[in-house]
Order: C-alpha cells, then sequence, then structure tokens
C-alpha cells in the first residue's frame, strides 16, 4: 500500500467515525429532548388541579358579575321610573303655580324672568 491509500483509508475512516459520533451525538440529543418534553408534560399536568379551581372560580365570578348587571339594570329601570314620576310630579305642581299666578293679579306671570309660585321675577 502506498503512502496516498493508507492518508486515504485513514481519512474515510476518520470521516466514518466523525459520522458515527455526530449520529450518536444526535441521537443523545433527541433521547434528552424527548426526556425534557416529558418532564415539562408531567410540570404541566401538575397544573390540571390549579386549572379546574381556576374554571371553577371564573364560572362563579361570571355569575355574580351577570346578576349584578341585572341587578344594576332593574335599578336603573326604577331610577328612570321614578324620575318620570318627579318630573310629572314637579310639572304638575309649576302648572298648578303658574295658573294661581295668572289668577293673581299682583303677579305679572308675562313678564321676562317670571318665576312661577314666587310672585316675583326672576333677575338674570
Amino acid at each position: 500500500m502506498s503512502t496516498t491509500t493508507t492518508v486515504i483509508v485513514v481519512a474515510v475512516v476518520v470521516l466514518l467515525l466523525i459520522a458515527v459520533v455526530a449520529v450518536a451525538l444526535a441521537s443523545r440529543r433527541k433521547t434528552h429532548r424527548r426526556h425534557q418534553a416529558a418532564e415539562v408534560r408531567a410540570e404541566a399536568g401538575t397544573h390540571a388541579d390549579s386549572i379546574r379551581s381556576s374554571r371553577e372560580e371564573l364560572a362563579v365570578a361570571e355569575s355574580r358579575a351577570d346578576m349584578a348587571r341585572a341587578e344594576a339594570e332593574r335599578a336603573e329601570r326604577e331610577a328612570a321610573e321614578a324620575r318620570r314620576g318627579f318630573d310629572q310630579d314637579r310639572a304638575l305642581q309649576e302648572d298648578r303655580l303658574r295658573e294661581a299666578d295668572a289668577l293673581d293679579p299682583d303677579v305679572d306671570h308675562r313678564a321676562d324672568g317670571y318665576d312661577p309660585g314666587t310672585g316675583r321675577h326672576r333677575t338674570a
């Protein structure tokens, strides 16, 4: 065998060893990553109870919020109804005061700044 042939054979053997080592390292890396993935999955699995509890808390909180919204809407309707009643009562009172002022000869109910029920004019 010549020196060139020996160098080529040694080079091929070295390349084969490098390839074998690279494949072994890649296989080892894959195995290690699989193990890491299994650990992460197991850790994630331990949070299942926490997630279930959080989901239940969310459902309760959403239910309370729905009830509070319904109560607020009911209260708003009652307030609007009370506001309408108040406005009607106030308008009725003002109508009666205007009627009285129109009858009273001492009140100028047509003057600028007329203030119903006071018998006088408003000042600006």
